[in-house]
């Protein structure tokens, strides 16, 4: 996020985010974010003159939200362990203010055609994947990336099947204990995926 943007640019961001993630991607436009903000359409390009300008800032307001919430775990807890960055990942903090179970199913929608968003995406799970990757190799995992691939899938997976308005949301915190019990039992005593080691 671009570190002159003002508190009305950012209350501006905040409304699309919620048209996005409530009533779709398709549904932001310039005129409809306005409306939203009540404010004309002249009003809303003062502060972003082109959609294209708006998609750009967008992006780096949510790429900056989830930066800065992982490096505030990063200085809690150095080096992070495996549950650590699962129950990151579960919780979503940064994520809890925008409805993100309901964005992120339209981000990833979005990245199909908007570049930016591909970008964004690809490189939040990029980075959390090379986290999930570097914690498994702590753990003496025989195949680090394929299980940072796959528990990445799963973890992003629960949000189609568990997000708020989901068929299954409400065994959502059942299926996180599960989640967090099966990594401990898997990762944190000598297995076929750690032999002689322990978290």
């Amino acid at each position: 996020m671009s570190p002159e943007m003002t508190q009305r640019q950012q209350e501006i961001l905040r409304a699309a985010i919620d048209i996005i993630a409530n009533e779709g991607y398709a549904a932001l436009s310039m005129r409809a974010l306005a409306r939203a903000n009540c404010m004309k359409l002249g009003a809303l390009q003062y502060h972003f003159r082109t959609a294209e300008e708006l998609m750009r800032n967008l992006v780096q307001y949510i790429e900056s939200a989830y930066e800065k919430s992982f490096e505030a775990l990063r200085q809690s807890k150095d080096p992070l362990d495996l549950s650590t960055i699962v129950e990151f990942l579960l919780d979503d903090a940064p994520g809890k203010e925008w409805d993100a179970d309901r964005l992120w199913p339209q981000l990833w929608a979005m990245q199909q055609v908007e570049p930016l968003v591909s970008d964004l995406v690809e490189d939040l799970y990029g980075r959390y994947i090379n986290e999930l990757e570097a914690a498994l190799k702590q753990v003496g995992s025989q195949h680090p990336r394929a299980e940072a691939l796959a528990l990445m899938s799963m973890l992003e997976g629960s949000t189609v099947f568990l997000g708020r308005g989901r068929r299954w949301h409400a065994d959502a915190t059942e299926v996180r204990a599960v989640l967090l019990d099966s990594i401990t039992r898997t990762y944190s005593k000598p297995n076929k995926h750690n032999p002689g080691k322990s978290q």
